[in-house]
């Protein structure tokens, strides 16, 4: 029904490291060449978590951008914005609020896992148990049908589906839905209106998803139909209302192979970082100092490089004939640990130079950063009062629906 679109966001919790670069930024580069995206600084997802320390999120709000845009995230191709500015976040997440039943919150798996992981803050809050909730009206607002997330991040998609779906069934029943959805199929033609109806008929009988994609690029390509009868005839095809919001789709993504350097999962948590724009001087010291296969005591010891973490950045960095010269120097002791590392140590600071280069001008040009964002709130804030609008109008729809029911029973009239 309509154009693909990309939404993707990260909280604001101080500078990137690699492990950020490698695990959401590298795909955003390829995605925003192929998809119309937006991409957010999801501040109030922030507040969830760092309540009471709400004044560092600002200043994280402007590093991070700062990062995005050195590690090559082009403005020109993406839309980047902050989502504390754009209010039909907020609006929309209260409306949902209304009708979310609190089981499916309390179920998420994330809720107490995080609660486990993050033990030491009170997280008996309603703003934490709602951020899925959040989540979900970031995504509806704009009707983005594909969200990049990985594996982990799935079961938040299904609940934005269900709560989608749980919507539309709510509120794009209107009145008289089912003679204005036959009528807007007469407007296809007759032997569009012919296909559509096969479409329709083998899907909800026999379950024909192929049948049921026909059916939507049918629509999609139809030139004459209202944006009204497009909604009508969506929902008609899969036996639900007017469709309102939109069902994402969970855009996997790559696990991120990024480690740290103690061979964990690179993370602030664990001091096992290196920042997008850390000097060079201070790279080379933490990877020349990074632990390795503790069977090499001495020089001469032999090693094996799947007990080291350096090896993990080997599998990121080098090509299969470093890779070789590794093992054959390290299982023979040919090689010391320190020239095991340089080869790492060089690629890393490739990889790094052209990135501190351009965050060196967007530091310099402050205001700059500030308008690329305010323009990109202002396209945000365009798109979500589209998708805002037309949920208020149904539900005014309703509402003077329900005054009209009200009005015609006995002895009511007039009566509020």
């Amino acid at each position: 029904m309509y154009s693909d679109r990309v939404l993707s966001g990260m909280r604001p919790t101080g500078r990137l490291h690699l492990g950020h670069y490698h695990g959401v930024l590298k795909n955003w580069l390829r995605l925003q060449s192929e998809y119309q995206c937006l991409f957010f600084v999801a501040d109030w997802h922030a507040l969830t978590t760092h309540y009471d320390t709400p004044q560092m999120i600002e200043d994280n709000v402007r590093d991070m951008t700062v990062d995005w845009l050195a590690a090559g995230i082009d403005p020109a191709q993406s839309t980047l914005f902050v989502q504390s500015r754009v209010i039909e976040h907020a609006e929309l997440h209260l409306l949902l609020s209304m009708m979310t039943p609190l089981g499916w919150l309390e179920r998420v798996p994330t809720y107490k896992d995080q609660q486990e992981k993050l033990s030491e803050k009170d997280l008996s809050t309603y703003g934490f148990l709602g951020y899925p909730l959040l989540q979900s009206a970031d995504i509806l607002i704009y009707r983005a049908n594909l969200v990049p997330v990985g594996e982990d991040q799935v079961p938040h998609i299904e609940f934005t589906r269900e709560i989608c779906r749980r919507f539309n069934h709510l509120y794009g029943r209107e009145p008289g839905f089912e003679d204005k959805a036959r009528a807007a199929v007469k407007k296809l033609g007759s032997k569009k209106a012919r296909l559509y109806e096969e479409c329709r008929t083998a899907y909800q009988e026999k379950g024909d998803d192929e049948a049921l994609e026909s059916a939507k690029a049918l629509l999609n390509d139809a030139q004459n139909l209202s944006m009204s009868d497009r909604e009508r005839l969506f929902g008609y095809l899969e036996g639900s209302g007017k469709m309102i919001l939109i069902e994402p789709e969970a855009l996997l993504t790559e696990a991120s192979k990024m480690p740290g350097l103690d061979g964990q999962k690179m993370s602030k948590s664990y001091n096992n970082t290196i920042a997008l724009r850390e000097d060079p001087e201070s790279v080379t010291k933490k990877i020349r100092t990074m632990p390795t296969d503790p069977a090499r005591v001495r020089r001469t010891d032999p090693g094996n490089p799947a007990n080291c973490p350096v090896w993990q950045f080997h599998l990121v960095y080098s090509d299969d004939g470093v890779r070789q010269w590794v093992t054959a120097g390290c299982t023979s002791a040919g090689i010391g640990c320190l020239d095991c590392k340089q080869p790492v140590i060089d690629a890393v600071l490739n990889e790094l130079a052209p990135i501190r280069e351009r965050a060196a001008y967007y530091e310099d040009n402050p205001d700059q950063v500030r308008n690329i964002l305010a323009d990109g709130c202002e396209k945000a804030q365009e798109l979500a009062r589209e998708a805002s609008a037309r949920v208020d109008a149904i539900l005014q729809s309703q509402n003077a629906a329900a005054r009209k029911r009200h009005d015609k029973q006995p002895g009511k009239a007039g009566r509020r």
